[in-house]
């Protein structure tokens, strides 16, 4: 029989120490250390896993490989995120806050897959639940299998009598071994499944999906122990509060992180989000102060969002400053900027900022944008709606340029916006006879000139 041993594994990062400490000297997270007990793997059991034939090294010039060999998934916008499909054999792990909508995302890829035989996986629900939740999305396909199965042993059996095209697993947390005597959801059992679906599929060349949950430290046992393992990483970001969804790549072997997916949460699934732009701008019937619009750039892909300020007079004394989608550090330091720089006195009243649509911008292009929201709401004067901004405040005062600054014109063009501001060293600008006014500015006070006076 073979021999057990036990060992402390930090539920954080993934660390293991022979003993129980109450730091964990990698991540330095307390009271992470829970005692799992492990058994050595049996050749006998993963032999239909792993394959006894022995293969000897190659030359690389001999290997062939084809770089369009890759699967549609039905979902354009998932399609954009991957670089162009799913390539056989990859192991891709989606993870995200729990109720943001992995699990639909997931069916929708099995319902979408026509023609391709997709064995669904779920340790969560039941097939009933998951048959009401097809319903729901209108879609059928009718080469989708559903198995509710927590056995990765019997899960494997199914597999090779079903030979599908994909498998989805939702979640890997539900999913266990019993090669090993730890919980399901340990650290143990998470990388010791995924590790044999990553072997399953390299063998078979048959494209694996993982979902994954985490919480908003990522300190639940999951995806932040796999991205190490699988090919892609992708995280599924937004708000309950809020109808719309992000997919971002954090990984990805076999295409760039720089593109993004937006969709739509609403009765009948995710709706793929074409024209951001179009739904992070409100049309209003009148001109409203405290509003400006920001050209931005979200990996390859630009759009037009909409920042909103208010400024009010500190009632309570002590000047509140609050930000919703936006660095409260860096709205601190514009607001010192616009003090120092512009001479506005706003150390004494209360400034409140907040972005459209329940999504957070990085992107420094957005600095131009949110000085004018907070100006107009200042002076109580409306930005013109045809008007946008796209650039970098710095701490002299000046407005730094921006990269990508032709997709942003385009983008604010095609809008329909007559004016965009820049920065006046953003000198390399290849389009010839914009249909879009183009204002470049070298400091706050010249901005505030122009767009104030």
């Amino acid at each position: 029989m073979a021999k057990t041993k036990t060992v402390f594994v930090c539920q954080n990062c993934g660390a293991e120490s022979p003993k129980w400490i109450g730091r964990c000297p990698s991540c330095r997270e307390w009271n992470t250390y829970h005692e799992e007990i492990i058994a050595p793997a049996s050749p006998r059991d993963i032999s239909f896993i792993t394959g006894t034939d022995k293969k000897d090294p190659r030359l690389l010039d001999n290997i062939e490989a084809d770089e369009n060999k890759r699967h549609k998934t039905g979902i354009p916008e998932l399609d954009r995120v991957l670089g162009g499909g799913m390539v056989s054999g990859s192991l891709l792990l989606l993870g995200g806050e729990p109720g943001v909508g992995k699990s639909t995302l997931a069916l929708q890829l099995a319902l979408a897959m026509k023609g391709t035989k997709v064995l669904y996986i779920s340790g969560e629900e039941s097939e009933e639940q998951i048959s009401l939740r097809a319903q729901r999305l209108k879609n059928s396909n009718p080469s989708c299998y559903i198995l509710s199965e927590t056995v990765l042993e019997n899960i494997f059996v199914h597999c090779e009598n079903l030979k599908p095209g994909l498998i989805i697993t939702d979640s890997i947390q539900t999913i266990s071994t019993g090669l090993l005597e730890s919980s399901a959801g340990s650290v143990s059992q998470v990388r010791e499944c995924a590790a044999r679906f990553l072997k399953y599929s390299k063998l078979t060349g048959i494209p694996v999906v993982l979902i994954g949950h985490i919480t908003k430290d990522g300190t639940l046992a999951g995806p932040k122990v796999l991205e190490h393992i699988v090919d892609v990483v992708l995280y599924f970001e937004g708000d309950n509060n809020y109808v719309y969804r992000i997919l971002r790549p954090f990984k990805n072997r076999f295409g760039s992180t720089s593109e993004i997916g937006i969709f739509e949460m609403i009765e009948s699934g995710l709706r793929e989000v074409n024209n951001p732009s179009e739904m992070f701008i409100n049309q209003y019937d009148e001109a409203l102060s405290g509003i400006s619009i920001a050209a931005t750039v979200d990996g390859l892909r630009p759009f037009l969002i909409e920042t909103q300020a208010l400024v009010s007079s500190a009632v309570y004394g002590t000047p509140q400053r609050s930000s919703t989608g936006f660095d409260i550090r860096r709205l601190n330091m514009l607001l010192a900027v616009l003090e120092k720089r512009a001479g506005f006195r706003l150390a004494i009243k209360d400034v409140f900022m907040n972005i459209a649509g329940g999504i957070k911008v990085t992107d420094p292009a957005i600095d131009m944008a949110v000085v004018t929201a907070v100006l107009s709401s200042n002076l109580d004067i409306p930005i013109p709606k045809d008007v946008c901004f796209a650039g970098e405040t710095g701490l002299s005062g000046e407005i730094r340029p921006v990269s990508r600054i032709e997709q942003r014109i385009r983008e604010a063009s095609k809008m329909g916006f007559r004016k965009i501001y820049l920065s006046k060293y953003n000198r390399n600008i290849s389009i010839k006879n914009p249909d879009i006014e183009i204002v470049q500015v070298g400091k706050i006070e010249q901005l505030v000139r122009s767009l104030f006076s």
